[in-house]
């Protein structure tokens, strides 16, 4: 059986309920690079023609999960 994790309304009074439906799992590896402004932003350009809505909402709930355990671990 999963826990559902408390929640606060301080941390979470901002975002509307979000429901997990689903989940998949997937390797990845983090690339450290090295390149020329030029180069990075031309990756840059290229990344925001190819990036779909999906890519940008996992982005953002990546980013709000971080904050909110860093904010919990930080009262804790």
């Amino acid at each position: 059986m999963k826990k559902t994790p408390k929640t606060t309304s301080n941390l979470t009074s901002n975002l509307p309920i979000i429901k997990i439906v689903s989940e998949e799992e997937e390797m990845h590896v983090k690339l450290g690079l090295e390149m020329e402004d030029k180069t990075h932003d031309m990756l840059v350009k290229w990344g925001k023609e190819v990036a779909s809505d999906e890519d940008y909402v996992e982005i953002a709930v990546r980013d709000a999960l971080k904050h909110y355990i860093h904010r919990a671990d930080a009262t804790h």
